[in-house]
């Protein structure tokens, strides 16, 4: 009976059975195309510049292209100026236009390469796939350079005339441009963003605007996505989170410029409050407001097992100590006004009006509010794609390697079902009722993820951040990283770990990032013998002399999987003006057995299970149990 309900509603959109032999035809063919490009990055910190030609050059996947359409056709030269107009087509342009003499027979020969290019992207593609892709005012005029072939004697004239009439109109830069963007778009068919698109760098903001641009993307958070998350949602230890760190990475101006949250009344209190310099003071500020709000929440939920980060009661003013897990610290300031003996974790009345007003700037700002959205309705904790897992930091483990027990609000959860219960609770934190129990519940879990020992975002059973601002003694800053960073080589880990995500132990990879790994020390991406892959490089400016690189990203497409390692990049205005293109190596990670195509993808399995159904619908019509719509 369900089953015939189902086939009567899929018949409203397949009303015949000729309806229904043409969807058969087009899913099948579809099935056998090769597997699209999937791209990799993760922990871009804000980092905008380098991301975004990262994206735009695909990792490299677009000078490959242009070596296997033009080789030793054209020369070096030539091959770096069209890489560098397919990168960047609008500023290449206003760049070449006021310097070639005869600028008609440079768009011919420009449009006649660029359709060669657009040919060889979409050939993996179905017509209908491209033509979703192209911009609506250049469809028709580049579906018909692309299909029709200009060494046909009896099209020759017709081609020509194309483009000579484009140029005629002046319009030969709008199909240019429109090219270029669709050759983007059509080289990387799925992009993966592995978190971490906040703090550390000056431009997170325009990260999210181009994201929300994308054809096609899917984000697994990070810490300090998670935050961000929080704070928009008006937890208020994750506002102070941020403001701390902007104040840390010098970005206050991301707050300020870029999403307009009003800092003047923070600002005013801080200067007025703390002693030092003007950062100083207002880094003591927000960091004393955080930890304020954290101790809170720490006694509120003791099920967090975070007791021993409520240390402010053991400030010795006379002594200049604290106590923290037991050891007595020389801190190197007393400087705690708003600090109160009696109630150390009580916010003072300025404290209060400041954090009052943060809140509103943070819920109301609109732009913030639609990136976080945007943020949740794209992203997730974790993903499984295409036979991999993808997630930020790691599986929470327990001191013998098996999976963490971790009580959220009385359930208790491990493996998978932790990764899916806090990301249900984090979502009540953004959409759930204001004023609920679970938004407030669920608000808090979001800071439970940025600093919580047992966070999968996280992945460490502190966050030293006081000791750090306090205590010179290095020592004091030591976090230790959850069990899982020792378990990296174990397959017997990694398997199990596949095996509970229900995934293949022979084929599937782990893709995560957050933790940089060292390069210049021996440090390599590739763990477990390729089944774990952490493809943190230092992509943020401020890692690059840690890594000793500038990032890595992931490619994978119907041959195999490659690492790329990228070169520290020098300007968006270097690569427009000089051409310089990010220098990069690859590292080839797996090379499949045989070509991989769409029937192996995820989408590909649901187009399987559309088949299936339709062979149902089709056979139904044929033994008259279901009659055509149009007849019912």
């Amino acid at each position: 009976m369900e089953t015939e309900k189902f086939l009567k509603i899929l018949a409203r959109q397949y009303p015949t059975e000729r309806s229904v032999i043409t969807e058969l035809v087009n899913t099948q063919a579809i099935l056998n195309l090769p597997k699209g490009t999937e791209h990799f990055i993760t922990d871009i910190h804000g980092e905008y510049e380098q991301f975004t030609h990262v994206l735009r050059n695909g990792s490299g996947s677009i000078w490959q292209k242009i070596e296997d359409v033009f080789g030793n056709a054209e020369t070096e030269d030539v091959k770096k100026d069209l890489a560098t107009l397919i990168y960047y087509p609008s500023e290449r342009l206003e760049y070449i236009r006021s310097r070639v003499k005869n600028i008609d027979n440079w768009y011919t020969v420009a449009i006649h390469r660029l359709v060669q290019m657009v040919k060889r992207v979409s050939s993996k593609y179905t017509r209908s796939h491209v033509r979703k892709m192209m911009s609506r005012d250049f469809a028709y005029i580049i579906e018909e350079l692309i299909t029709e072939k200009e060494e046909l004697d009896d099209k020759k004239a017709y081609y020509n005339a194309i483009i000579h009439t484009v140029l005629s109109v002046g319009a030969a830069e709008q199909l240019i441009v429109a090219m270029c963007r669709l050759i983007q778009c059509l080289v990387i068919y799925r992009l993966h963003i592995i978190g971490d698109i906040y703090d550390r760098g000056p431009a997170p903001s325009m990260i999210m605007d181009v994201l929300m641009e994308h054809h096609s993307v899917d984000i697994q958070w990070g810490n300090h996505d998670i935050v961000w998350m929080g704070a928009a949602a008006g937890q208020r230890a994750c506002i102070a989170t941020v403001l701390r760190t902007s104040v840390h990475y010098h970005t206050m101006d991301v707050l300020e410029d870029a999403y307009g949250i009003n800092l003047r009344p923070f600002v005013t209190f801080a200067l007025r409050t703390y002693q030092g310099t003007d950062r100083e003071r207002l880094h003591h500020a927000a960091v004393i407001m955080q930890y304020k709000l954290e101790g809170q929440l720490i006694k509120q939920y003791p099920e967090f097992g975070m007791e021993r980060r409520r240390f402010l009661e053991t400030i010795d003013a006379a002594l200049a100590t604290v106590t923290i897990d037991g050891k007595e610290w020389q801190l190197n300031s007393i400087d705690f006004p708003t600090i109160d003996s009696a109630d150390p974790y009580k916010l003072s009345a300025d404290e209060q009006e400041v954090m009052n007003r943060l809140v509103s700037s943070f819920v109301h700002c609109e732009k913030l509010q639609n990136h976080v959205r945007f943020l949740f309705e794209n992203g997730s904790l974790y993903k499984v794609y295409n036979g991999n897992l993808l997630y930020h930091g790691c599986v929470p483990l327990a001191a013998d390697g098996t999976f963490a027990q971790v009580n959220v609000f009385g359930k208790t959860c491990s493996g998978k079902a932790l990764f899916d219960e806090l990301e249900r609770w984090a979502r009540k934190g953004f959409f759930a009722k204001p004023g609920s129990k679970e938004k407030k519940k669920g608000e808090d879990i979001l800071w439970y993820l940025w600093t919580g020992p047992y966070s999968p975002v996280f992945g460490k059973d502190r966050m030293t951040s006081f000791e750090r601002v306090y205590v010179d003694d290095k020592t004091a800053h030591h976090e230790t990283k959850n069990t899982y960073y020792n378990k990296l080589e174990d397959s017997s880990v990694i398997d199990a770990i596949l095996t509970e995500f229900g995934l293949d132990t022979n084929s599937a990879h782990i893709v995560n990032g957050h933790v940089p790994q060292k390069v210049k020390k021996g440090e390599t991406p590739i763990k477990c013998g390729g089944k774990l892959l952490i493809i943190d490089g230092g992509f943020a400016s401020a890692y690059h002399e840690t890594t000793g690189i500038a990032g890595y990203t992931l490619v994978s497409n119907s041959h195999g999987m490659k690492l790329v390692v990228h070169k520290k990049f020098e300007s968006i205005q270097a690569a427009i003006f000089n051409q310089s293109d990010i220098i990069s190596d690859t590292i080839t990670v797996e090379t499949f057995p045989s070509r991989r195509y769409m029937r192996d993808t995820e989408p590909g399995k649901e187009m399987q299970e559309h088949v299936a159904n339709l062979e149902q619908l089709l056979e139904a019509y044929r033994a008259g149990t279901i009659s055509p719509v149009s007849e019912l």
